[in-house]
């Protein structure tokens, strides 16, 4: 099937990044570590040893990658900035020539016509402020208020939209839950108050655009489909947890100004009472709704699996890609009219989409053979169509990612 080619006059066609995934000298220039810099210098936390030491090594390439950009026809950049580049200690002291360099790469873009889309934080934390206890803290939300405002007041006008945080719930799930991502916490206590201390945080930076900035902000939220493995209620509510837990979670205060009651069975003991003017902060209106979208999944009921006693299910001719993501087009059409029935119908930008499957070993004449990940981008190209027919308002599309990444 044809993708049909006509979008939206001014729908923005891009690529997206993560700061410590590509730029390297992760301690360059003044910057202060993160802890994704101590978390993958710890042994034995990431495959081969790996680090964001070098990763594509943006922080010096940055006009050659502009430079990429352009040959690929790209309108749009989506890229984060690391907040202890700006401050070395997550508070206080600004680092100038931090700040330099995203202005320098700002003006850059503009100048070869690609807009930026800029994300405040895509998980990497001041190692400072993880000492003071990270997404646990209170004051945590002022804190990045700060470092929100002070880039707004250098960048605001060239940068038109900005996002707060990306994926709130990898950095609550990995991070404080599983511990397979920095910080490396396995906790369900830990995991609800940094989820919380996340959006109270997003909340915040809104609250800081409006008095600073003049444009347009977001939030980006990665949203997987949850589909029952069979028609038994034990399968059907494992399967309305998991929207629960990874969906809703982050919406539903967003737009409804409360959590799910399934959470509170979820996290058993571990799930606090909020009070309810944390919501009236959470719950500032937005110009726009980021999402990012994978997969699907096929859930059934598993006690084994803590805390959620859900598991996804393996399809049987489905093809599935390195990290065993099911390739499933028509699951992100209907997750983006789900999302605009349920919440208003929002402005929305896909803002990551994408497959990891292994490199082809060999170029011929100048050109890689690589025909799982064109046909994953086609397929999903046309579900991003059939939303748009379906009445969805969505402006944009970015590829995860510009580069192959410190993943």
């Amino acid at each position: 099937m044809a993708i049909d080619s006509r979008f939206p006059d001014g729908f923005l066609w891009g690529a997206a990044t993560a700061a410590y995934q590509i730029e390297g000298s992760p301690l360059a220039d003044g910057a202060g570590p993160s802890n994704w810099h101590r978390f993958a210098h710890t042994p034995g936390r990431v495959r081969d040893g790996d680090t964001g030491d070098v990763a594509c090594d943006h922080y010096r390439r940055w006009r050659e990658d502009i430079a990429l950009m352009r040959e690929l026809g790209l309108t749009a950049y989506r890229f984060s900035m690391s907040w202890s580049r700006w401050f070395p200690e997550g508070r206080g002291r600004r680092n100038a020539a931090g700040a330099g360099f995203y202005d320098r790469l700002v003006d850059g873009l503009l100048e070869a016509g690609i807009e930026p889309l800029v994300t405040l934080y895509h998980w990497d934390l001041p190692a400072a402020l993880d000492d003071r206890g990270g997404w646990l803290n209170p004051a945590i939300a002022g804190w990045f208020a700060d470092y929100a405002s002070a880039a707004f007041r250098l960048l605001d006008g060239r940068v038109k939209k900005w996002v707060t945080l990306n994926e709130p719930w990898v950095v609550a799930d990995g991070g404080y839950l599983h511990g397979v991502l920095a910080p490396g916490h396995r906790s369900a206590y830990e995991a609800s108050i940094a989820s919380h201390q996340l959006l109270r945080a997003h909340g915040a930076a809104v609250a800081a655009y409006r008095a600073e900035g003049r444009h347009e902000i977001g939030l980006v939220v990665n949203l997987e489909p949850k589909v029952p493995a069979s028609a038994s209620s034990a399968d059907a509510q494992a399967a309305a947890r998991a929207d629960a837990y990874m969906n809703r979670q982050y919406l539903d205060p967003l737009y409804r100004r409360a959590y799910p009651s399934q959470l509170a069975e979820i996290y058993a003991d571990a799930w606090p009472t909020w009070p309810a003017s944390d919501f009236d902060d959470i719950a500032r209106p937005i110009d726009f709704l980021g999402i990012n979208y994978y997969t699907r999944g096929v859930t059934r009921h598993d006690p084994t699996q803590w805390p959620l006693a859900a598991s996804n299910v393996l399809q049987p001719g489905s093809t599935y890609t390195e990290t065993g993501w099911e390739v499933c087009p028509a699951a992100f059409t209907a997750l983006l009219q789900r999302v605009a029935a349920d919440y208003g119908n929002p402005p929305l930008y896909v803002t990551e989409n994408g497959a990891a499957f292994y490199d082809p070993p060999v170029a011929h004449d100048g050109r890689v053979c690589d025909p799982l990940r064109v046909d994953y981008l086609h397929g999903h190209l046309a579900a991003v169509r059939a939303a748009l027919d379906a009445g969805v308002d969505l402006r944009g599309y970015f590829a995860w990612s510009l580069l192959d990444n410190f993943e």
